[in-house]
This record gives structure tokens, sequence and C-alpha cells, in this order.
């Protein structure tokens, strides 16, 4: 049939606005850069004989999560006919995925979002494993990874931003991961950590062995965010524009809080005060991951539940929602509450539960 006919068929994916499909690739290749940016982040801080090391199981863990991911990860996490808590084998092997609207926004469609949100996958355990650096095995880490995804990462996903899912129909607000990918990689650090034991020797060796590694996953993981959040609003509208002038400035006025904070404590500007905190508790989560990804998440779901808005979310041009305090919605801090409580708990119970078997397994020693 020629293709200038009136009846012809129209040619699969005509319905999108290529925008929108080039602004989420896009940003999927921002949010991979991240991921490396992480390894940079946490081979810095690491003394220099395993700062390779960390950097690898960065990467690794963009192959293994994305191994997963086509295995039956999305599946799990964003098939349309799923359940309250966690999805089912519809779309294994990506059967079916291809151009119909996306679970996310009908905007896009279902190819381009499972590869972006696949990037969210694969940088979620290169954060958690940040905790087990300088006493973590490598072989049983990418088991732990593939592990994680499945039991902890998948169910998150699927009970904050599937339609189905228990926190999203309650009306929890997630935008771009507070719970699936702060929340979890902070409450699967913490038990990582207690799990492993604190790092053999004088807590003075511990020294960062390379500030200039530091600095350079900082600008990868600054530079990815704008994907990150920016894409998270999945079409290239004002909302993504609003997210991405709200990621600079975040990040801009939390490296100098730090900094400050550092120089009122140390009387100078500390490179490191910039790019990460601290934490003072006795375990020995080996870069503060808990600290800074897990509490953050927390008082970013908490501070969303006040200020969030509908007028921002409209800005997308199709979003509805009640907002939060500032629209009057008293109860959103309840949701939020409610969804970083069971995220947290979850992923620190079945961290914990992986680690102590595996454990028990001959040749899967973690430490």
């Amino acid at each position: 049939m020629n293709s200038t006919d009136p009846a012809a068929e129209p040619m699969i994916g005509s319905q999108y606005q290529a925008g929108d499909i080039a602004w989420t690739l896009a940003s999927t290749a921002l949010v991979w850069l991240m991921i490396p940016g992480i390894g940079y982040f946490y081979s810095g801080m690491a003394r220099s004989k395993n700062a390779l090391s960390l950097i690898m199981l960065s990467c690794c863990s963009i192959a293994v999560v994305s191994f997963q991911w086509f295995l039956f990860g999305y599946s799990l996490a964003f098939s349309k006919t799923g359940g309250k808590f966690i999805g089912n084998f519809d779309n294994a092997f990506l059967r079916g995925v291809l151009d119909a609207p996306s679970v996310g926004s009908p905007k896009i469609p279902d190819v381009v979002f499972m590869i972006y949100q696949c990037m969210f996958a694969c940088l979620t355990p290169a954060l958690a494993i940040g905790a087990a650096a300088e006493r973590g095995r490598i072989l049983p880490t990418l088991v732990f990874i593939f592990l994680w995804t499945t039991f902890v990462y998948d169910f998150l996903a699927c009970w904050t931003w599937s339609g189905n899912g228990w926190s999203y129909v309650m009306g929890g607000l997630d935008f771009a991961g507070g719970t699936p990918v702060h929340i979890s990689s902070g409450g699967a650090a913490l038990a990582y950590a207690i799990i492993l034991g604190r790092r053999a020797g004088d807590q003075r060796e511990f020294r960062p062995h390379s500030m200039s590694n530091v600095v350079i996953g900082t600008c990868f993981i600054w530079f990815g965010w704008f994907g990150f959040n920016g894409g998270s609003a999945l079409s290239a509208n004002l909302r993504a524009a609003m997210a991405c002038v709200v990621t600079n400035l975040a990040a801009s006025v939390g490296g100098l809080t730090w900094v400050l904070i550092d120089f009122r404590h140390e009387r100078k500007l500390s490179v490191l005060g910039f790019c990460s905190g601290a934490h003072h508790l006795k375990y020995d989560d080996a870069f503060d991951v808990f600290a800074v990804h897990g509490v953050g998440g927390i008082i970013g779901n908490i501070l969303t539940g006040i200020f969030a808005q509908s007028w921002v979310a409209a800005l997308d041009g199709t979003t509805e929602i009640k907002g939060g305090w500032l629209d009057r919605n008293w109860i959103q801090v309840a949701y939020q509450l409610a969804d970083s409580a069971a995220g947290l708990a979850w992923s620190f119970t079945v961290t914990f539960l992986i680690l102590f078997i595996m454990n028990k397994i001959p040749g899967l020693a973690l430490r």
C-alpha cells in the first residue's frame, strides 16, 4: 500500500512528539553518567588500594541490573496489570514493550520509559554498596545487586510509581525517587554496614586518597541530576524546566551550606564538605550513604508533603495533584510519612535477610 494513501495505517510511534522522546532519551544518558560518577566519588573517598574496585562495581551495577531489568525487573515494577505491592511477568523479556503509551506517561512509548527507568534501577544499588567499601568481596556484591534489585527496588518502584501501587493509589507524591532510590539505598546501606561490621585498622587511616576523584564524581553526579530530576517529567515541558532550575539551585545551596558548616567546625573551607556530609553513629557506613540518602530522602519526602503545590505539577499540562500543606491538603504529610516508613522498613529488613542468608552460603561470604 502506498504511504500517501489516506487509508494507510499510521507508522509505529507516530502518535508521539519527537521532542518528548528525545528529552527522555537524553535524560537516560545523563542518569547513566551518574553511575560511574558515583564510582569516582566513592573511589576518591577510599584508600588507593580500593579505588579501582569501587569504580568497577559501579559500572558492573549497570550490567547486572540492565540484564535483570530485561529478564523480569521492568515487568515486576511496571507491568500494567500488576498488583498493589509487585507486578507480574506479563512483560518479562520485554514482551509487548514497544510503542504502547507507557505506565509513566502517555506522552512517551513503553520502550522509552523502560530504558529511562532502567537507569534509576542501575543507579540505586550502586549508591547502596558504598557502605561496604574496603571490606566487601566483589563476586558476592554482584550477586547481592541482582537479588536486591529484585526483592527490594522492584517492589518499591511498583508501589511508588506504578498506577496500581498502594502508595500511588493512596496519594503519595514521589517525583524522582525519594523512596525507591534514596530511602531504599540508605536503608540497604545501613543493613550492609551492620552485617559486615567495622573496617579493621586505625580510623585515621581511612582518609580520602584522591580529592580529584571526589570532585570529578561530584561533577558527573551534578550533571546527571538534570536528567534524573528534569527527565522525571517524561516530556519536554515547563515542568522539566522547573525541575532543572530547582536541581541546580538545590545542589549549589547544599554545597555551600556544607562548606560553611565545615568552616565553622574546622576553621577552613573543605572540598569534601562541598561534595558530601558526615555522621556520628557507631556503625561503619564507609561513605555516609544512610546519612546522606536515607535521612535526606526521608526529610525530602516529608517536606514534599508541606511544599508540593498543584500548580507546579500542572506545568506539564496533564498532571493533577492536591498538593501539600501550602495547598491546604493537610493529610499529605501523613501519606509521605507512611510511604517513607514502609520504604525504609522494607529496604532494611529485606536487605538484612538477603545478606544474612548469603553469608551462610559457601562461596558467597560477604567479607
